[in-house]
């Protein structure tokens, strides 16, 4: 496979040492599978982009050969009838990762001496992401949105899913009569007081199980809210055991099956959009205090300089704003460019990157949530 479709960010492509070239592509897509002639020729004038701004500095041998993962994956209609809401692919000598985003991206293909990452920052370190887990004492399903949209996770293969899978042989199987009282997955048991409590001991060991397995790949990568959706006689023994630091603790008490996607993501942001708030409000009130005391700024150059000497802790970076230009790690000024130029990127993007690669927080807000007009507001660690 000359590309592979990863759900994790950020991810060893960042780490890649190369003189290039460092090709990033967005793109809308649509879920509708009668969009997806539409989508695919829009795909192909974007890598012809991408292929005018190679000509500036790679003789044509060189560029089929850069850009050969795209025109296969153009082919791929595999590919494009599971499309979201968007796409985003970068790649470097012969990596290439494809993202499928929950979210609209705006239209664009750059080649330049780093990579583009805003558009994903804003997926993967949105104030408005969350993770919804659905759980019952059969099987678990996760799922993972924003605001706007909400979309099943597909777990690898070599997580179980069910009860029967997690124990196995283990597994006690039930000659219990099961009387289903005003739900689907609501019973009361009769039968012998042993048989039952080793039922409840299965469903305690799945809970553990799905506890772990989701804070260990999905809650700690992601630093998402989890919000857990389950039946209310499933919530209290779940969070008793559950050693995962981002489950929220409301959660929302219904069968998870019994809604749709669009009825969970509604109940979901009617949960979220608080938490939404004040974290961007905290955000905010940090970055005005900070510059008070001179330990934060909206100035380009002031930011730039703090960030070649890794001072940021967090900065919050305008969503669907370019700067075109780059930041001269020589002099610490930032140079106006063209973005049609292959060593000319986003200051914005390369200040978010500068910030995320020195472990600090990367906020991206839309235009009406920033504090400042300039794109950009820091606060420094000192």
């Amino acid at each position: 496979m000359l590309y592979e479709i990863i759900n994790d960010f950020p991810n060893e492509i960042l780490n890649v040492e190369s003189q290039g070239p460092y090709i990033s592509l967005y793109q809308p897509t649509h879920r509708q599978s009668s969009e997806i002639k539409q989508d695919i020729i829009r795909f192909k004038n974007l890598v012809k982009k991408l292929e005018e701004s190679l000509k500036l500095e790679y003789p044509k041998r060189e560029i089929a050969a850069i850009l050969k993962p795209l025109y296969v994956l153009a082919e791929d209609n595999e590919f494009w009838l599971h499309s979201y809401d968007g796409i985003a692919i970068l790649m470097v000598d012969e990596k290439c990762v494809v993202y499928k985003l929950q979210r609209k991206v705006e239209e664009m293909a750059l080649v330049s001496d780093s990579f583009y990452i805003k558009p994903l920052i804003r997926k993967f370190q949105s104030s408005d992401g969350y993770q919804l887990l659905g759980l019952n004492r059969k099987e678990f399903k996760l799922f993972e949105g924003n605001r706007y949209t909400l979309d099943e996770v597909e777990l690898p293969r070599d997580i179980p899913r069910t009860i029967k899978d997690v124990l196995g042989d283990e597994y006690t199987e039930s000659y219990l009569k099961a009387a289903s009282y005003g739900g689907r997955d609501r019973a009361m048991f009769h039968g012998h007081g042993s048989k039952k409590d080793e039922i409840q001991i299965d469903i305690e060991r799945f809970f553990r199980f799905v506890d772990r397995i989701v804070l260990d790949r999905y809650s700690r990568p992601s630093k998402l809210p989890l919000i857990l959706v389950a039946l209310p006689e499933y919530h209290t023994p779940f969070k008793n055991l559950s050693h995962n630091p981002y489950l929220m603790e409301e959660g929302i008490k219904v069968d998870f099956d019994s809604l749709s996607l669009n009825e969970l993501r509604e109940r979901a942001w009617e949960q979220m959009e608080s938490v939404y708030l004040t974290r961007t409000k905290e955000l905010i009130d940090r970055f005005e205090n900070a510059r008070s005391q001179f330990l934060g700024s909206d100035d380009l150059a002031q930011i730039a300089r703090a960030a070649l000497e890794n001072r940021v802790d967090t900065i919050l970076v305008e969503d669907n704003r370019v700067i075109p230009g780059k930041i001269n790690p020589d002099t610490n000024q930032i140079e106006e460019g063209n973005l049609e130029d292959p060593i000319v990127g986003d200051v914005l993007d390369d200040l978010a990157e500068m910030v995320f690669k020195s472990k600090g927080e990367v906020v991206v807000l839309p235009k009406e949530r920033m504090p400042t007009s300039t794109g950009a507001a820091a606060i420094y660690r000192y």
